[in-house]
């Protein structure tokens, strides 16, 4: 069963208003137009926005309350959450090449395959990577027992193969000039090779002045 009070952050005596400020701060901070329409993003805006529209709802909230009771009174909630298993059918792949992961978890609650959101206990997701990041993509099952407020995390590392050299370097090369996540760092999202040049006008600038000093 999903918990809409973990979405949000907040305890489940949180009151309308809690529930209000939990809300405007997550979806400013997940919403997928702040976020280049990251699928993660995405599907964390969802998850915001389904558990927002029960809580702020006296009438839903209190029928949710009931139903989340009832789970937690049968759910095994002092007992640590584990990872059974978590695979993928191949851990080098093409770009566009088809995976197929599976995972099962016991005593979770909470289950998160990332970068795709909640998932179920157990399962298989099929995919195909449209992009690497620095030729690797990264898989992370977190299975959370809410209850105890306790998580447990595994990865898989798939890494990028490519048909030959050619290719590798045409890949580099659209790299580099690829519109970068916006970070703190890289607020506007700018390209490596931007970040490449400014580097090399300030180290011509800096052996300009160097050689200036000297003669």
């Amino acid at each position: 069963m999903k918990d809409y009070y973990y979405f949000l952050g907040i305890s489940q005596d949180a009151s309308e208003e809690d529930i209000k400020k939990a809300y405007r701060k997550l979806s400013l901070k997940y919403h997928p137009d702040k976020n280049d329409n990251d699928d993660f993003f995405a599907d964390r805006f969802r998850e915001i926005q389904e558990a927002y529209e029960i809580l702020s709802d006296s009438s839903k909230r209190r029928t949710y309350d009931q139903s989340l009771e009832n789970h937690q009174k049968s759910f095994r909630y002092n007992v640590p959450p584990s990872i059974k298993t978590f695979t993928s059918n191949k851990i080098h792949a093409k770009k566009g090449e088809e995976i197929i992961i599976n995972w099962q978890t016991s005593n979770a609650d909470v289950v998160k395959v990332l970068p795709f959101g909640l998932e179920k206990p157990f399962g298989e997701r099929i995919f195909k990577i449209t992009e690497f990041k620095d030729g690797k993509f990264q898989l992370l099952l977190h299975a959370t027992n809410s209850l105890l407020h306790k998580t447990v995390v595994q990865g898989i590392t798939i890494t990028e193969v490519f048909e030959n050299d050619g290719e590798k370097f045409r890949n580099d090369v659209e790299d580099l000039f690829k519109s970068q996540p916006r970070t703190v760092t890289n607020p506007h999202g700018q390209p490596k090779i931007v970040k490449i040049l400014v580097a090399v006008i300030l180290l011509v600038l800096a052996l300009y002045f160097l050689v200036k000093n000297f003669t």
